[in-house]
């Protein structure tokens, strides 16, 4: 029996929940509340686990107790392993009953107003025990939240800097941004519109580090013109869409935006040239991590209902 084995034998999985507790609650004692045990159970956990490692895992400094090096890569890898398992226990019910089940996925808001908004409208008429939790998020804070387990997969906007050993990404569909208006809009009923005419209008957009916002200041200064004069700068697409709706407003969306299942109808891509390169929209999962049933289910039905917006592009 070698080394690895004999470790493996006297491991817990409790005391390694115990050691991840313990960090994060920045101490034994908080640990031990919110665990609903003694302080000297947790203590002991600690022990076996350093005296079946061999190696020390915590340290006391300035800031309370911290994780030494031996620590962190236990809690890393304590991390995968209680998530694999949770994803077990959530396959196993999805297999005794396919009607129900959990799934966690994170995107843009764009995209969870229109290809996740479409998906998960068509599954939860099928199947309606279904519960999905949608996290917002974009960009690093995005890949952080795939990385660290708290979705299971992701679908976003990708520039290519994305694939890795550590990411699968695979391609939905490649889409232009186009310039938008609200259905009352005067601009909405203009059969050609040059992009110089819009320079003066109010325009809502993303904050400037977002790709929608770049995207619309390099259309403008490709014809030679100043970037748009922004009256709002906010993440927030609820407010953009109430703001276009007043018919006064102009913003930049991806054109998926307006042609899938669930789009706004008050909304309304304006005949303008908008020079921009095409962005792939994909969906990201880690290279490592088998996928729930529920997560293939949910990654079948997003590329049947892609699937005729490309074909009409």
């Amino acid at each position: 029996m070698d080394k690895i084995e004999r470790v493996e034998r006297r491991l817990k999985l409790h005391d390694v929940r115990v050691l991840m507790s313990v960090v994060q609650a920045g101490g034994m004692r908080k640990a031990a509340a919110q665990l609903g045990t003694s302080q000297p159970a947790i203590s002991r956990s600690i022990s076996d686990l350093e005296h079946a490692l061999g190696v020390r895992l915590l340290d006391r400094g300035s800031r309370g107790i911290e994780p030494t090096p031996y620590g962190r890569a236990l809690i890393k890898r304590g991390i995968a392993i209680f998530d694999e398992l949770r994803e077990g226990i959530r396959d196993i019910e999805f297999l005794a009953d396919p009607t129900a089940g959990e799934l966690r996925i994170g995107c843009p808001e764009s995209v969870a107003a229109g290809p996740v908004l479409a998906v998960i409208d068509r599954l939860t008429r099928r199947h309606p025990r279904i519960v999905f939790h949608v996290l917002t998020a974009a960009g690093a804070p995005l890949y952080r939240d795939l990385m660290e387990r708290k979705v299971e997969l992701a679908l976003s906007l990708v520039t290519g800097a994305e694939a890795g050993a550590d990411l699968v990404v695979e391609t939905l569909f490649d889409d232009h941004f186009v310039v938008v208006a609200g259905s009352q809009s005067p601009w909405a009923h203009r059969r050609k519109i040059e992009l110089a005419e819009l320079a003066n209008e109010p325009w809502t957009l993303l904050p400037s580090d977002s790709i929608a916002s770049a995207v619309a200041v390099e259309a403008f200064r490709a014809r030679g013109l100043e970037p748009p004069r922004t009256t709002l700068i906010t993440p927030s697409l609820n407010l953009r869409n109430r703001l276009l709706a007043t018919g006064r407003f102009l913003t930049v969306l991806p054109r998926f935006a307006l042609l899938l299942p669930g789009k706004d109808p008050a909304l309304k891509a304006l005949p303008v040239d908008f020079p921009n390169a095409p962005r792939t929209t994909a969906i990201l999962t880690l290279r490592n991590r088998t996928m729930s049933p529920l997560a293939e289910l949910f990654i079948e039905t997003i590329r049947a209902i892609v699937k005729p917006m490309v074909k009409r592009r």
